[in-house]
C-alpha cells in the first residue's frame, strides 16, 4: 500500500426515495469500500427515506482509488437485496485540500462540481471552507435501480507524520 495521505471522514446523512424491496418498505443500510477498506452503516427498519447521520472514516493512500458505495435492504431469511449504488470520484475534492485554502472565511465556495453522465451527483455539489475545514456535500444518484438518491458529506483530516497532499 502507498503511503497514507491522510483520512476522509464521510458522513452518511440520508437516504431519499429508496427503493421498496420487502412488502412495502425496505431495511437499508450502506456499505462503503475504498480498495481493501469495507465501512458499513446501521439499518433502519422499514424505511424508504432512511436517516443514518454516521460517521466513517477511510484511510486515503492513493487518490485514484474511487469510494464505491452500495445501498442493501437487510432481509433476515435470505440474502440481502442490492438497492443501488454509487461511486465519488475523490479527485476533484482532493485537488481542493491540495490548494491549502486555510485563510478563507466560512462559507466560501472553493470549488463548484456539475452533474455529468461520468460521476453520480444528482445535482451540482460545492467543496466549501466552513468552520477551518474543507467540506463537500453531494446527493448522489444511486445507478441500477429504479430510484433512490443518498446524502453524504466529506471532510478531510490530515494526520501528522503523513505524506499529505
Amino acid at each position: 500500500m502507498d503511503r497514507l495521505m491522510g483520512l476522509l471522514r464521510l458522513r452518511v446523512r440520508r437516504g431519499i426515495n429508496l427503493a421498496v424491496r420487502d412488502t412495502r418498505s425496505s431495511d437499508p443500510y450502506v456499505v462503503i469500500t475504498m480498495g481493501e477498506q469495507k465501512l458499513k452503516t446501521g439499518v433502519v427498519k422499514n424505511n424508504c427515506n432512511p436517516e443514518w447521520n454516521e460517521e466513517l472514516t477511510l484511510c486515503v493512500a492513493d487518490p485514484d482509488v474511487p469510494v464505491k458505495m452500495i445501498v442493501h435492504d437487510k432481509d433476515t431469511f435470505t440474502v440481502d437485496d442490492k438497492m443501488g449504488e454509487a461511486e465519488i470520484d475523490l479527485k476533484p475534492y482532493l485537488e481542493c485540500v491540495k490548494k491549502h485554502v486555510d485563510v478563507q472565511p466560512t462559507g466560501t465556495v472553493i470549488s463548484r462540481i456539475q452533474q455529468n453522465r461520468k460521476n453520480c451527483l444528482a445535482q451540482e455539489s460545492c467543496i466549501v471552507w466552513n468552520n477551518g475545514k474543507l467540506v463537500q456535500d453531494m446527493c448522489l444518484q444511486l445507478k441500477n435501480v429504479e430510484c433512490g438518491e443518498v446524502e453524504v458529506q466529506l471532510e478531510w483530516i490530515n494526520v501528522p507524520g503523513s505524506k499529505g497532499l
